[in-house]
Protein backbone atom coordinates (compact mmCIF):
# COMPACT_ATOMS: atom_id res chain seq x y z
CA UNK A 1 0.00 0.00 0.00
CA UNK A 2 1.05 3.62 -0.95
CA UNK A 3 2.03 5.75 1.88
CA UNK A 4 -0.50 8.38 2.71
CA UNK A 5 -0.04 11.93 4.07
CA UNK A 6 -3.34 13.61 5.14
CA UNK A 7 -3.33 17.39 4.53
CA UNK A 8 -4.50 19.39 7.11
CA UNK A 9 -8.04 19.79 5.58
CA UNK A 10 -8.67 16.12 5.65
CA UNK A 11 -11.36 14.98 7.84
CA UNK A 12 -11.16 18.11 10.11
CA UNK A 13 -10.92 21.58 7.67
CA UNK A 14 -8.23 23.98 9.05
CA UNK A 15 -11.04 26.50 8.27
CA UNK A 16 -13.68 25.11 9.58
CA UNK A 17 -13.47 23.47 13.02
CA UNK A 18 -16.61 21.27 13.40
CA UNK A 19 -20.03 20.80 12.49
CA UNK A 20 -20.89 21.98 16.28
CA UNK A 21 -20.05 25.90 15.19
CA UNK A 22 -21.92 24.99 11.95
CA UNK A 23 -24.83 23.65 13.45
CA UNK A 24 -24.73 26.51 16.08
CA UNK A 25 -25.12 29.10 13.23
CA UNK A 26 -27.98 26.78 12.01
CA UNK A 27 -29.73 25.67 14.97
CA UNK A 28 -32.22 29.17 15.67
CA UNK A 29 -29.81 31.23 14.48
CA UNK A 30 -27.92 31.56 18.10
CA UNK A 31 -24.80 30.51 19.43
CA UNK A 32 -25.05 28.92 22.83
CA UNK A 33 -23.59 25.82 24.18
CA UNK A 34 -24.54 22.67 22.59
CA UNK A 35 -25.68 20.69 25.35
CA UNK A 36 -28.05 23.85 26.72
CA UNK A 37 -29.79 25.02 23.43
CA UNK A 38 -32.82 22.74 24.07
CA UNK A 39 -34.19 21.87 27.01
CA UNK A 40 -33.45 18.45 28.78
CA UNK A 41 -37.26 17.35 27.93
CA UNK A 42 -37.44 17.10 24.47
CA UNK A 43 -40.32 17.22 22.17
CA UNK A 44 -41.03 14.18 20.60
CA UNK A 45 -40.51 15.71 17.39
CA UNK A 46 -37.14 17.48 18.01
CA UNK A 47 -34.74 14.67 17.69
CA UNK A 48 -35.88 14.47 13.59
CA UNK A 49 -35.48 18.23 13.77
CA UNK A 50 -31.95 18.28 14.90
CA UNK A 51 -30.61 14.99 12.69
CA UNK A 52 -31.90 17.54 10.19
CA UNK A 53 -30.54 20.80 11.35
CA UNK A 54 -27.27 18.50 12.24
CA UNK A 55 -27.16 16.72 8.47
CA UNK A 56 -27.61 20.54 6.84
CA UNK A 57 -24.35 21.25 9.04
CA UNK A 58 -22.65 18.51 7.65
CA UNK A 59 -23.46 19.35 4.03
CA UNK A 60 -22.06 23.14 5.10
CA UNK A 61 -19.13 22.11 6.94
CA UNK A 62 -17.77 18.65 4.65
CA UNK A 63 -14.94 18.49 6.21
CA UNK A 64 -15.02 17.99 9.76
CA UNK A 65 -15.10 14.68 11.09
CA UNK A 66 -17.12 13.65 14.69
CA UNK A 67 -18.42 10.18 15.27
CA UNK A 68 -21.55 9.62 16.44
CA UNK A 69 -22.51 13.16 17.09
CA UNK A 70 -23.52 13.95 20.52
CA UNK A 71 -26.44 11.52 21.60
CA UNK A 72 -23.68 8.29 20.51
CA UNK A 73 -20.87 9.25 22.35
CA UNK A 74 -23.05 9.99 25.34
CA UNK A 75 -25.27 6.94 25.58
CA UNK A 76 -22.26 4.91 24.21
CA UNK A 77 -20.92 6.12 27.81
CA UNK A 78 -24.00 6.20 29.98
CA UNK A 79 -24.08 2.21 29.20
CA UNK A 80 -20.39 2.19 29.99
CA UNK A 81 -20.44 4.22 33.29
CA UNK A 82 -23.95 1.29 34.28
CA UNK A 83 -22.00 -0.98 33.84
CA UNK A 84 -18.91 -0.14 36.23
CA UNK A 85 -18.70 -1.64 39.79
CA UNK A 86 -19.28 1.27 42.92
CA UNK A 87 -15.07 0.92 43.33
CA UNK A 88 -14.63 2.03 39.84
CA UNK A 89 -16.51 4.70 39.88
CA UNK A 90 -14.74 6.18 42.47
CA UNK A 91 -11.90 6.31 40.92
CA UNK A 92 -13.41 7.38 37.30
CA UNK A 93 -15.09 10.25 39.14
CA UNK A 94 -12.22 11.46 41.09
CA UNK A 95 -10.02 11.80 37.18
CA UNK A 96 -13.10 13.06 35.57
CA UNK A 97 -13.45 15.86 38.30
CA UNK A 98 -9.53 17.54 36.97
CA UNK A 99 -11.36 18.21 33.49
CA UNK A 100 -10.98 21.92 33.43
CA UNK A 101 -14.61 21.94 32.26
CA UNK A 102 -16.18 19.87 35.29
CA UNK A 103 -17.87 22.96 36.64
CA UNK A 104 -19.50 23.73 33.47
CA UNK A 105 -21.09 20.26 32.97
CA UNK A 106 -22.42 19.89 36.83
CA UNK A 107 -23.75 23.05 37.52
CA UNK A 108 -27.32 22.84 38.38
CA UNK A 109 -27.48 19.19 38.24
CA UNK A 110 -28.46 17.84 41.29
CA UNK A 111 -25.87 16.64 43.70
CA UNK A 112 -26.25 12.44 43.49
CA UNK A 113 -26.42 12.69 39.92
CA UNK A 114 -23.72 15.06 38.97
CA UNK A 115 -21.27 12.18 38.79
CA UNK A 116 -23.34 10.14 36.01
CA UNK A 117 -23.86 13.77 34.49
CA UNK A 118 -20.58 14.30 34.14
CA UNK A 119 -18.81 10.87 32.80
CA UNK A 120 -21.84 11.29 30.35
CA UNK A 121 -21.24 14.85 29.16
CA UNK A 122 -17.12 14.09 28.98
CA UNK A 123 -17.71 11.90 26.21
CA UNK A 124 -17.69 15.00 23.90
CA UNK A 125 -14.76 16.80 25.05
CA UNK A 126 -12.59 15.82 22.33
CA UNK A 127 -15.06 17.18 19.77
CA UNK A 128 -15.61 20.30 21.88
CA UNK A 129 -12.32 21.22 21.71
CA UNK A 130 -12.44 21.29 18.47
CA UNK A 131 -13.86 24.91 18.24
CA UNK A 132 -12.77 26.07 21.18
CA UNK A 133 -9.90 29.05 20.72
CA UNK A 134 -7.30 27.76 23.34
CA UNK A 135 -6.64 24.68 21.05
CA UNK A 136 -5.09 24.62 17.62
CA UNK A 137 -4.53 22.42 14.26
CA UNK A 138 -1.10 24.91 13.81
CA UNK A 139 1.24 22.41 13.07
CA UNK A 140 -0.85 19.30 13.84
CA UNK A 141 0.06 16.80 11.82
CA UNK A 142 -0.68 12.89 12.18
CA UNK A 143 3.26 12.65 11.61
CA UNK A 144 4.30 15.33 13.55
CA UNK A 145 6.51 15.39 16.31
CA UNK A 146 3.61 16.06 19.16
CA UNK A 147 1.23 13.61 17.14
CA UNK A 148 1.58 10.53 19.60
CA UNK A 149 2.69 12.63 22.70
CA UNK A 150 0.64 12.16 26.11
CA UNK A 151 1.11 15.60 28.20
CA UNK A 152 -2.80 15.77 29.52
CA UNK A 153 -4.44 18.93 29.28
CA UNK A 154 -1.72 21.67 28.72
CA UNK A 155 -1.42 19.64 25.29
CA UNK A 156 -3.65 21.95 23.39
CA UNK A 157 -3.31 20.29 20.37
CA UNK A 158 -6.43 19.42 18.80
CA UNK A 159 -5.61 15.71 17.40
CA UNK A 160 -8.16 15.47 14.52
CA UNK A 161 -6.41 12.27 13.16
CA UNK A 162 -6.91 10.62 16.70
CA UNK A 163 -11.26 10.35 16.14
CA UNK A 164 -10.28 7.39 13.09
CA UNK A 165 -7.97 5.24 11.60
CA UNK A 166 -8.70 4.39 7.69
CA UNK A 167 -7.44 0.99 6.36
CA UNK A 168 -8.59 1.51 2.76
CA UNK A 169 -10.10 -1.53 0.64
CA UNK A 170 -11.18 -0.93 -3.02
CA UNK A 171 -14.01 -2.69 -4.98
CA UNK A 172 -11.85 -2.49 -8.27
CA UNK A 173 -8.18 -3.12 -7.10
CA UNK A 174 -7.32 0.85 -7.18
CA UNK A 175 -4.33 1.27 -4.57
CA UNK A 176 -4.97 2.10 -1.83
CA UNK A 177 -3.18 4.10 1.13
CA UNK A 178 -1.54 3.36 5.00
CA UNK A 179 -3.39 4.71 8.09
CA UNK A 180 -1.84 7.46 9.07
CA UNK A 181 0.92 6.78 11.82
CA UNK A 182 -0.88 8.24 14.37
CA UNK A 183 -4.76 7.33 14.68
CA UNK A 184 -7.17 6.18 16.73
CA UNK A 185 -5.96 3.07 17.44
CA UNK A 186 -2.31 3.52 18.55
CA UNK A 187 -3.54 6.29 20.57
CA UNK A 188 -6.49 4.16 22.20
CA UNK A 189 -3.36 1.33 23.41
CA UNK A 190 -1.20 4.27 24.25
CA UNK A 191 -4.22 6.43 26.39
CA UNK A 192 -5.37 2.92 28.26
CA UNK A 193 -1.58 2.25 29.34
CA UNK A 194 -1.59 6.06 30.68
CA UNK A 195 -4.66 5.58 32.53
CA UNK A 196 -3.46 2.59 34.66
CA UNK A 197 -2.70 3.34 38.03
CA UNK A 198 1.02 1.45 36.99
CA UNK A 199 1.74 3.89 34.43
CA UNK A 200 2.94 6.37 37.56
CA UNK A 201 1.51 9.45 35.57
CA UNK A 202 0.16 12.11 37.30
CA UNK A 203 -3.51 12.34 38.24
CA UNK A 204 -4.36 15.09 35.82
CA UNK A 205 -2.48 13.14 32.69
CA UNK A 206 -4.70 10.18 33.93
CA UNK A 207 -7.82 12.64 33.68
CA UNK A 208 -7.11 13.64 30.09
CA UNK A 209 -6.22 10.13 29.04
CA UNK A 210 -9.50 8.85 30.47
CA UNK A 211 -11.66 11.90 28.99
CA UNK A 212 -10.03 11.03 25.74
CA UNK A 213 -10.87 7.25 25.50
CA UNK A 214 -14.74 7.72 26.50
CA UNK A 215 -14.54 9.58 22.78
CA UNK A 216 -12.29 7.04 20.86
CA UNK A 217 -13.57 4.05 21.75
CA UNK A 218 -16.90 5.38 20.74
CA UNK A 219 -15.61 6.46 17.69
CA UNK A 220 -13.41 3.22 16.68
CA UNK A 221 -17.18 1.71 16.77
CA UNK A 222 -18.66 3.40 13.86
CA UNK A 223 -17.82 2.18 11.07
CA UNK A 224 -16.65 4.83 8.76
CA UNK A 225 -13.82 5.54 10.94
CA UNK A 226 -12.38 2.62 10.14
CA UNK A 227 -12.12 2.41 6.49
CA UNK A 228 -11.82 3.96 3.27
CA UNK A 229 -12.92 3.64 0.16
CA UNK A 230 -10.48 4.45 -3.06
CA UNK A 231 -11.73 3.58 -6.57
CA UNK A 232 -10.99 4.69 -10.15
CA UNK A 233 -13.56 7.20 -9.87
CA UNK A 234 -12.13 8.49 -6.49
CA UNK A 235 -8.40 7.13 -6.40
CA UNK A 236 -7.48 9.72 -3.08
CA UNK A 237 -9.71 7.54 -1.09
CA UNK A 238 -13.42 8.85 -0.14
CA UNK A 239 -12.23 10.09 3.71
CA UNK A 240 -14.23 7.34 5.17
CA UNK A 241 -17.17 8.50 3.29
CA UNK A 242 -17.28 12.01 3.51
CA UNK A 243 -16.70 12.33 -0.23
CA UNK A 244 -20.06 10.35 -0.87
CA UNK A 245 -23.12 11.58 -0.52
CA UNK A 246 -26.93 10.13 0.36
CA UNK A 247 -30.18 11.04 0.60
CA UNK A 248 -32.12 10.03 3.70
CA UNK A 249 -35.98 9.24 4.20
CA UNK A 250 -36.44 12.67 5.06
CA UNK A 251 -35.24 14.20 2.14
CA UNK A 252 -31.77 15.48 3.69
CA UNK A 253 -28.72 15.01 1.58
CA UNK A 254 -25.69 14.98 3.57
CA UNK A 255 -22.20 12.65 3.54
CA UNK A 256 -22.21 9.22 3.84
CA UNK A 257 -19.89 9.56 7.07
CA UNK A 258 -22.38 12.72 8.55
CA UNK A 259 -25.25 9.50 7.86
CA UNK A 260 -24.16 7.12 9.99
CA UNK A 261 -23.38 9.67 12.43
CA UNK A 262 -26.32 10.68 12.85
CA UNK A 263 -27.95 7.57 14.01
CA UNK A 264 -28.70 8.85 17.10
CA UNK A 265 -29.37 12.13 16.73
CA UNK A 266 -27.12 15.77 17.26
CA UNK A 267 -27.71 18.15 20.18
CA UNK A 268 -28.87 16.41 23.74
CA UNK A 269 -28.51 16.86 27.26
CA UNK A 270 -26.56 14.09 29.15
CA UNK A 271 -29.30 13.74 30.80
CA UNK A 272 -31.24 13.33 27.91
CA UNK A 273 -28.68 10.76 26.30
CA UNK A 274 -29.21 8.68 29.77
CA UNK A 275 -32.67 8.24 29.66
CA UNK A 276 -31.88 7.01 25.85
CA UNK A 277 -29.90 4.88 25.97
CA UNK A 278 -30.87 3.13 29.08
CA UNK A 279 -34.37 3.75 30.01
CA UNK A 280 -36.77 4.47 27.78
CA UNK A 281 -38.05 1.24 26.54
CA UNK A 282 -38.76 2.73 22.73
CA UNK A 283 -35.00 3.83 22.40
CA UNK A 284 -32.77 1.64 24.83
CA UNK A 285 -29.97 -0.03 23.66
CA UNK A 286 -29.80 -3.52 23.42
CA UNK A 287 -28.31 -6.10 25.48
CA UNK A 288 -24.40 -6.15 23.61
CA UNK A 289 -23.63 -9.62 22.36
CA UNK A 290 -21.88 -11.14 25.57
CA UNK A 291 -19.02 -12.88 23.02
CA UNK A 292 -18.52 -9.64 21.40
CA UNK A 293 -18.36 -7.48 24.49
CA UNK A 294 -15.48 -9.18 26.02
CA UNK A 295 -13.31 -8.66 23.22
CA UNK A 296 -10.53 -6.46 24.58
CA UNK A 297 -8.17 -6.40 21.68
CA UNK A 298 -8.86 -2.71 20.31
CA UNK A 299 -7.32 -3.83 16.79
CA UNK A 300 -10.15 -6.54 16.63
CA UNK A 301 -12.74 -3.60 16.75
CA UNK A 302 -11.68 -1.49 14.06
CA UNK A 303 -11.49 -5.18 11.78
CA UNK A 304 -15.11 -4.96 12.64
CA UNK A 305 -15.75 -2.31 12.43
CA UNK A 306 -14.28 -1.77 9.02
CA UNK A 307 -16.10 -5.15 7.83
CA UNK A 308 -19.34 -3.78 8.91
CA UNK A 309 -18.20 0.03 6.63
CA UNK A 310 -17.97 -2.21 3.68
CA UNK A 311 -20.77 -5.17 3.88
CA UNK A 312 -23.43 -2.25 5.15
CA UNK A 313 -22.18 1.39 4.79
CA UNK A 314 -20.77 0.94 1.12
CA UNK A 315 -23.60 -1.06 0.71
CA UNK A 316 -26.49 -0.38 -2.38
CA UNK A 317 -27.87 1.84 -2.89
CA UNK A 318 -24.96 3.16 -2.67
CA UNK A 319 -22.84 2.91 -5.39
CA UNK A 320 -19.07 3.91 -6.72
CA UNK A 321 -18.87 7.18 -7.62
CA UNK A 322 -19.68 10.48 -5.36
CA UNK A 323 -23.49 10.23 -5.51
CA UNK A 324 -25.89 11.71 -4.16
CA UNK A 325 -27.61 8.26 -3.93
CA UNK A 326 -31.51 7.85 -2.17
CA UNK A 327 -30.84 5.47 0.85
CA UNK A 328 -34.17 2.86 0.61
CA UNK A 329 -35.95 1.37 3.87
CA UNK A 330 -34.09 -1.47 3.96
CA UNK A 331 -31.13 0.19 3.99
CA UNK A 332 -31.88 2.42 6.56
CA UNK A 333 -33.43 -0.35 8.59
CA UNK A 334 -30.04 -2.12 8.76
CA UNK A 335 -27.86 1.15 9.21
CA UNK A 336 -29.94 1.80 12.28
CA UNK A 337 -29.73 -1.74 13.74
CA UNK A 338 -25.94 -2.04 13.25
CA UNK A 339 -25.59 1.56 14.85
CA UNK A 340 -27.57 0.15 17.33
CA UNK A 341 -25.72 -2.86 18.29
CA UNK A 342 -22.12 -1.26 17.88
CA UNK A 343 -22.75 1.81 20.19
CA UNK A 344 -24.13 -1.52 22.35
CA UNK A 345 -20.90 -3.38 22.52
CA UNK A 346 -19.27 -0.34 22.49
CA UNK A 347 -20.39 0.66 26.08
CA UNK A 348 -20.05 -2.79 27.53
CA UNK A 349 -15.95 -2.66 25.99
CA UNK A 350 -15.48 0.59 27.30
CA UNK A 351 -16.61 -0.14 31.01
CA UNK A 352 -14.40 -3.34 30.66
CA UNK A 353 -11.44 -1.28 29.26
CA UNK A 354 -11.53 0.90 32.27
CA UNK A 355 -12.15 -1.50 35.12
CA UNK A 356 -8.99 -3.39 33.48
CA UNK A 357 -6.73 0.02 33.75
CA UNK A 358 -8.10 0.87 37.66
CA UNK A 359 -8.57 -2.23 39.19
Amino acid sequence: MRQRRRQPNDKSSSAIHAYANCARIALLGCWCDSRTCFGEHREEIMPRRLTALFAAAAFLCPGSAMAWWDGGHMQIAAVAYDRLSTDIRVKVDALIRLNPDYERWVAGVRGDLAAQHAFVRASVWADDIKSDSAYTRSGDRPDGRHADRNAGYYDHLVHDYWHYRDVGFSPDGTAVDDPDPVNALTQIKLLTEGLSEASGLPDGVRSYDLVWLLHLVGDAHQPLHATARFTAVDSNGDRGGNDVDVIDATGVTMSLHAYWDSRFGGYVTPQGAIRDGLSDQRTKLPEPDAARATIADPEQWFAESRDFAMQFAYAAPVGPAKGPYKLDREYETKARDVSREQAAVAGARLANLITAALK
